[in-house]
């Protein structure tokens, strides 16, 4: 290659195979620089949550590393919905290298989409020394910050204008190593790396671009413009030729919007339905929501709009509009300014059937906090949670009242959503010494997140639920249950003592409790089905033949025809005879009054 004509000769014919596939999405984290555990720890949890991962859906965080752990699995991330955090490790690299795009739907500090900073240790030479971002050419929102990085150079000297798609997005890049090589370095220093310099301009920067152009381009002439729809880059004019979406990607053709659910038919002049529906999911046009997410018209989202609830329909949860009062849904803890369930926030529980977010259990909360004048939580306040159905993040026990033996108050509860993990936990039971057995009796759902239930000294009955019975989605779950009661020293069980603490009834289930018979079922599930309260129950016999007033055997009251009934008719209106009025006769059977009585 010679000269500038070497250079748009060479981008024309770049061809490079990228080929959309369905990618593997995983979530993010808001843990910002707070990091539990030993280093060991910090680590798996990280490798779990994202080897094989294409897409994270929220933000990559990776601090607190010391140790030069291999980072490797992280190769395969090409995109970032929120932002990339890379704060006080010790690694010498972060291999990010097929990273092509930050949209920056969340940013660090509110200001940034990438942010680098104290990567190195006090003492020793083992710090970060390069990005590796090499694919990086598109951050859609927020600005960049790499600051004190004692060992980083080359990173610092990008010209980041060129990835910002916002001009006004802040660039704080300070105090880091020793200024690297520039582009501009390359081209006039170098004339052996004009190849690589020409392979950089066209994937990496959008400066050679022909004025026509409305982003990047392919190549110098106005008829190498990119796609409108594409960000990062492209090698080819067409919307499946870019290295990633804009908006979304549908089948790997970026598009402005997803297939809508409803279309107009220009002959019938009328909305029909589209059999080629898709739902948004992040970025990506899918055909069915993820199980912990719900279906609200064309998108899947986390949480309901506060006129709607969750329905079940054709095995997806849709948000669909209340019919009257909506079930309540209360805010759950985590906040800053509400870490824990406390006396100071019980009586906000009161009557809610779903948690938005994650319910928090620890020792302040408890035992109260004397810094914040928050007095001990009264054991009896949490029989407010027996009404709570879902909860959408996590549950997490570390601190419960010594007079309860089990958390039965969650007795109702059926669904943990886990949208939002712990770590990958969304059920944790830690150090709970006077727990003896768990009381979950309702709970059936674990549509993401794994489970930790550890250092309860008395617990039994856990290890006898089949946990992977509970559990929806593809991601492995690797729940850990240990240091608990020996098994040897426990009885066989569920989820405690009882037939109402089943996962599942051997025979029968009547209203929750497992039976050994049963005289009138209903549904699929064999569920036994109480009589009319009106009907007279028959000691060691069949009371009822259905659910129905007419149905009994005999009556507990009073007959009116074939219905058992608490009083006989008074003031009823016929619409033949007009007000009807009818007595008890000895026998217990509802008579009609003769014709010339008025009032019964």
């Amino acid at each position: 290659l010679h000269g500038p004509e070497g250079l748009g000769f060479s981008c024309a014919r770049l061809k490079y195979l990228f080929t959309f596939l369905l990618p593997e999405v995983c979530p993010g984290t808001q843990n910002g620089l707070s990091s539990t555990g030993s280093q060991e720890t910090q680590y798996n949890l990280i490798k779990d949550r994202y080897s094989g991962c294409e897409i994270i859906m929220g933000n990559l965080e990776i601090t607190q590393i010391e140790s030069n752990w291999d980072f490797s699995f992280l190769k395969t991330i090409r995109e970032v919905t929120g932002y990339v955090l890379i704060a006080m490790n010790h690694v010498q690299e972060i291999p990010l290298g097929q990273l092509r795009v930050i949209r920056g739907n969340s940013l660090y500090e509110r200001r940034f989409a990438l942010s680098v900073f104290f990567n190195y240790p006090k003492e020793g030479s083992n710090g970060l020394r390069q990005l590796g971002l090499l694919n990086l050419t598109e951050i859609l929102e927020g600005g960049v910050q790499i600051i004190n990085n004692k060992f980083l150079s080359y990173g610092p000297s990008i010209f980041w204008q060129d990835i910002l798609r916002d001009n006004s997005a802040p660039i704080d890049i300070q105090n880091n190593g020793e200024r690297g090589l520039t582009l501009n370095d390359l081209i006039f220093d170098a004339p052996v790396a004009l190849s690589i310099v020409s392979l950089f301009v066209c994937l990496m920067t959008k400066m050679v671009c022909a004025p026509q152009c409305n982003g990047r381009c392919f190549g110098r002439s106005p008829r190498d413009c990119c796609h409108i729809e594409c960000a990062a880059g492209c090698k080819g004019p067409l919307d499946e030729d870019c290295f990633a979406c804009r908006h979304f990607n549908d089948s790997g053709a970026c598009v402005p919007q997803c297939p809508q659910t409803l279309i107009y038919n220009k002959q019938t002049f009328q909305m029909e339905t589209n059999p080629n529906a898709k739902y948004q999911y992040g970025s990506i046009c899918v055909s069915q929501c993820p199980t912990h997410f719900v279906v609200d018209g064309s998108s899947c989202v986390s949480v309901c709009p506060p006129d709607k609830t969750e329905m079940e329909r054709d095995g997806q949860r849709q948000c669909e509009l209340c019919s009257g009062f909506c079930p309540k849904v209360c805010n759950g803890t985590g906040a800053e300014h509400r870490q824990t369930v406390d006396s100071s926030n019980i009586d906000s529980f009161i009557n809610c059937t779903k948690i938005q977010g994650s319910l928090h259990f620890l020792v302040t909360g408890i035992h109260g906090d004397d810094f914040k004048n928050i007095p001990p939580l009264d054991a009896k306040k949490l029989e407010v949670f027996r009404t709570v159905r879902e909860i959408t993040d996590i549950l997490n026990i570390q601190s419960w009242p010594k007079e309860l033996n089990n958390l039965s108050v969650f007795s109702s509860l059926t669904t943990i959503q886990g949208r939002s993990l712990h770590k990958r936990f969304s059920l944790m039971v830690i150090h709970i010494p006077t727990l003896t057995s768990l009381g979950l009796r309702s709970l059936r759902y674990i549509n993401d997140g794994s489970v930790y239930i550890s250092q309860n000294a008395n617990l039994c009955y856990h290890h006898t639920v089949n946990w992977t019975q509970l559990f929806r989605g593809r991601r492995v779950r690797v729940n850990n249950l240990n240091n608990n009661k020996p098994f040897a020293e426990c009885d066989a069980g569920c989820w405690g003592p009882g037939p109402d603490q089943c996962l599942t009834c051997r025979n029968y289930s009547r209203h929750g409790t497992c039976v050994g018979s049963c005289n009138f079922l209903s549904g699929s599930d064999e569920e036994c089905v109480a009589c009319h309260s009106e009907c007279k129950p028959q000691r060691g016999k069949v009371s009822c033949t259905g659910t129905g007033a007419d149905e009994c055997v005999a009556c507990s009251n009073l007959q009116d025809g074939p219905y058992c009934m608490s009083s006989c008719p008074a003031g009823v209106l016929d619409e033949h005879r007009g007000l009807i009025f009818k007595y008890p006769n000895k026998e217990g059977h509802c008579e009609p009054c003769h014709p010339n009585c008025t009032h019964g």
